[in-house]
Parts: structure tokens; sequence; C-alpha cells
């Protein structure tokens, strides 16, 4: 099973569409790149502990984004490029009770050694910082090197 996570706001699809394409407002400042059209590619990194590069591959105003690992290296695991090929979507949809966002991380399986500190960072960073730039204009992305994961979640 893939790792899946939702959240509802009250905002509207495009204001949900926004804080998902501004990935520096939500995951970290020192993204390299362009990252709200489809084929756009850019670079995170984090310390020592993960790099990657993703391309967007499609992007569906208000209701979907979706991104391509093409690169990973993970500075805690025996398998450096667990997340190699795995997919990334945000869907956005309208529902009785406000605006509904499903990430899913395809192919981020249990198997994966990095899998429970992936979990954890996609908790906070879709969670608690996604929710926020959405919600009151303001994330908690990562910045020079500062991770906002409570430390524990990254070196376990």
């Amino acid at each position: 099973m893939s790792y899946t996570t939702t959240l509802t706001v009250d905002q509207s699809p495009a204001e949900v569409f926004a804080a998902v394409t501004n990935v520096r407002g939500w995951w970290s400042a020192e993204i390299e790149g362009a990252t709200a059209a489809a084929g756009d590619e850019f670079d995170y990194h984090m310390k020592d502990l993960h790099r990657c590069r993703i391309r967007v591959t499609e992007v569906v105003p208000d209701r979907q984004v979706t991104w391509l690992v093409l690169d990973n290296h993970f500075g805690f695991t025996a398998d450096k490029t667990e997340w190699i090929g795995t997919t990334l979507t945000f869907e956005i949809a309208e529902t009785g009770s406000g605006t509904e966002v499903r990430f899913t991380h395809h192919g981020l399986v249990s198997a994966y050694e990095c899998y429970d500190v992936c979990v954890n960072a996609w908790g906070f960073y879709v969670g608690t910082s996604l929710w926020e730039l959405i919600t009151t204009g303001t994330g908690r992305p990562n910045a020079n090197g500062r991770h906002q994961v409570p430390e524990e979640a990254v070196t376990r």
C-alpha cells in the first residue's frame, strides 16, 4: 500500500491549489526550480539527510498536481534510491464539508527502510505545514538547514 493522507479545509479549491503549488511555502524554502507547471523540475535538499529531483508531470488547475521522483538520495538508509520512480499526487475536490486534499505518495511502501521517517515527515509537511499555509497563509517549511519535523522522527 502507498502512503495516503487527507485533510479538509474551508478554503476554495483554487486557494488549495495555489498553496499546493507553492512548495516553498510548505515543504522547503530552499527548493530550487519551478514547481507549478507540468514539465517543471525542482530540487529538494535537507542537510545531508535527503535530496531529490522531482518533475511536475500533471497539473489540472484547482483539481490535481502530480509529481515524479527522478532522482533521490537518503543519508540514513542502506538503499539511497528508495523514492526513485515513485509518484506523488495531490487530489483536490469540493465536498459537503469543505475542500478535500488527498495526498498520496504512490510507491512509498512499508518495506522501504525510510518508510517510518517519510510517513512522519509527510504527516508534518502535508498535515501541518500545508494545512497551515492553506488556512492561515503561512506554512512551516524547512529553511536554512533547519528541519521542522521533530529530530527523533528524522534520525530513528
